[in-house]
């Protein structure tokens, strides 16, 4: 089969299955559901693309939580690396995710991969729901991976900590961009958080203004208005992306890079986290 180009941000579904015997294709089924933890397991365990691993939000793709380091923390980076090498994950693979809403637990694997230094990494655009409509081929079958050996190349500098977020409070060299619902964003009908509210000078932009009615991403000319709409000429290195716990801000990130503004950043820790130190400031009011 002849070698293609890394694939970076999104991949088709076509395109996946055309790539379903290449042995440096390896697929993770990051399906999820927040109000039920075990849910994508089960999904998986009836039926997944073919050769899929499992990418478990919780288990694969968090590290323990302490109170104060927010919903989904960061693992460890050389922990995460050896269970990427436990997948069959090495430097010359090629790593796709996908999932069933719209790409948001998909795009915390993708960024998770460029945190460690793997840029071929990309998210099946539209995902489960898509791949079973066009009836491409499912298999209840458990791969065994062939171990690989990962190296993690920490890159820090695609993140920022609570600490340089609240240093950046009130000036203009950093944009917060919050990916929950205005609702949430407002303080209102906060039901996952024990604080509602949003962290001082941020904008809202919830995650699924990213995608068309059939769940695959706006076209990027489109994502590109809509996002220079809200930032206007500031550049993509002043963009911090944030949620509730660090997962669907990757899906304003990755949205970002499809519309070709590479270079934002990932508050990792997120609401969850910054609402843990009550010293922290709280801002409710919108616009």
């Amino acid at each position: 089969m002849t070698q293609t180009p890394p694939r970076t941000t999104l991949v088709s579904t076509a395109e996946a299955q055309a790539h379903l015997d290449d042995p440096r294709w390896i697929l993770f089924d990051c399906r999820h559901d927040l109000a039920d933890v075990e849910a994508g397991r089960r999904a998986y365990a009836v039926s997944h693309l073919p050769g899929a691993r499992l990418a478990h939000l919780d288990e694969h793709l968090s590290a323990t939580k302490t109170g104060r380091n927010g919903r989904h923390p960061l693992p460890d980076p050389q922990a995460f690396a050896r269970w990427l090498g436990e997948q069959g994950v090495g430097a010359g693979s090629q790593v796709i995710a996908y999932d069933a809403s719209g790409g948001y637990y998909a795009a915390r694997l993708w960024w998770m991969l460029r945190w460690v230094g793997h840029d071929a990494v990309a998210v099946i655009d539209g995902g489960f729901p898509a791949w079973e409509r066009e009836s491409r081929p499912l298999t209840a079958e458990v791969p065994q991976p062939v171990a690989a050996t990962f190296v993690a190349r920490p890159r820090d500098d695609l993140r920022v900590d609570a600490q340089r977020v609240l240093a950046a409070i009130g000036s203009s060299s950093m944009q917060v961009v919050d990916a929950r619902t205005p609702e949430r964003f407002a303080g209102r009908n906060e039901t996952l958080d024990p604080v509602g509210g949003h962290i001082p000078g941020a904008i809202n932009r919830l995650f699924m203004l990213n995608l068309e009615a059939d769940g695959r991403f706006k076209p990027a000319d489109t994502l590109r208005a809509e996002f220079r709409a809200l930032l206007g000429s500031r550049p993509a290195a002043e963009v911090v992306h944030q949620c509730g716990s660090g997962v669907t801000a990757c899906h304003n990130l990755l949205a970002m890079e499809v519309a070709g503004l590479a270079g934002s950043r990932l508050y990792p820790g997120s609401w969850s986290e910054w609402c843990a130190d009550p010293a922290r400031p709280v801002e409710t009011a919108v616009g």
